[in-house]
């Protein structure tokens, strides 16, 4: 008795290797920028601090009154300088989740699960970057093309939604949402097509036909590459195809054309054809009236 006893004990007991409990392993993988990108970030930086410098020495030479472009433009490769000089030290950077998975795998006869989490660098100083030079740069075409103040408010409250809406759809996890916001800043961008393309082109047109065809050109030139940059956020931040070196390189190179190129093509062409000059007297140039108020022109009084 006490040996059937011992027998069932031992059976009940018994392991074999269909009971070992599998394992469970969790690991981390990064999607960061390897040398070749950071390089890219520091010779866009030198290029957009070199293009400050020559447009801040074009705007000295011309009378005060006639800044307004070369500050505009100026500014704009200022604020992008400063985003590459944060991006190229590693700052203004975000992580988030890209992709997990898992595969199964036997570590000393033990099956184990092993999990890996992608995590993926968001650049999210590019996107404080283009908000405020965006707007600029619309500044720039539609002070050129002589578009209302109702139509400039649109067209850079549109802007800001557009890249507003994308730094969210940059930063959610959420794939769904993140497309979500996507669509929403292309739809804020139809609206600034239509403010510039529509609008702002009517407008030059109505100046004489050098500024219509100089607006037609520069703008087009504009809009195709704006039209770019929703791609490349399609493919890199959106449908994570593009790594991030081909994302950084790509941006690189549409920033560079978008602001020096963009910039040296206004100016050098502004300063050749007086039909596109712009002369602001009062504030702008003698600031306030002896009385304290804010003088309009030459004409009126405080």
């Amino acid at each position: 008795m006490v040996n059937h006893v011992e027998q069932l004990i031992a059976s009940s007991v018994a392991v074999t290797p269909t009971d070992t409990p599998a394992l469970e392993r969790f690991q981390t993988s990064h999607q960061d920028a390897t040398e070749m990108g950071v390089r890219t970030l520091w010779v866009v930086f030198v290029i957009m601090t070199i293009s400050s410098v020559a447009f801040y020495a074009m705007a000295y030479r011309v009378p005060v009154q006639k800044r307004l472009f070369h500050i505009l433009t100026a500014f704009i490769t200022t604020f992008a300088a400063i985003s590459y000089f944060a991006m190229a030290n590693k700052d203004g950077i975000s992580y988030i989740v890209a992709d997990v998975y898992s595969y199964n795998q036997t570590e000393l006869g033990i099956p184990t699960t092993v999990t890996i989490t992608v995590l993926r660098e968001v650049y999210w100083a590019r996107y404080v970057d283009w908000s405020v030079t965006t707007p600029l740069l619309l500044l720039d075409l539609s002070i050129l093309a002589g578009l209302s103040g109702a139509n400039i408010l649109v067209a850079i409250v549109a802007d800001l939604i557009m890249i507003l809406t994308g730094l969210f759809a940059a930063l959610t996890e959420d794939e769904a949402t993140s497309w979500g916001y996507y669509a929403i800043a292309c739809l804020a961008y139809l609206v600034i097509i239509y403010q510039l393309a529509v609008q702002g082109r009517s407008m030059a047109a109505s100046k004489d036909a050098k500024t219509g065809t100089f607006f037609t050109a520069i703008g087009g030139f504009t809009l195709f590459l704006w039209t770019v940059y929703p791609i490349v956020w399609g493919l890199a931040d959106g449908a994570k195809i593009a790594g991030v070196d081909a994302e950084i390189i790509s941006y690189a190179v549409l920033d560079v054309l978008a602001k020096p190129v963009f910039g040296f093509w206004l100016l050098f062409t502004h300063d050749a054809m007086p039909s596109t000059s712009v002369s602001l007297e009062g504030f702008w140039s003698h600031g306030l009236s002896k009385e304290g108020g804010v003088r309009l022109d030459d004409d009126e009084g405080a």
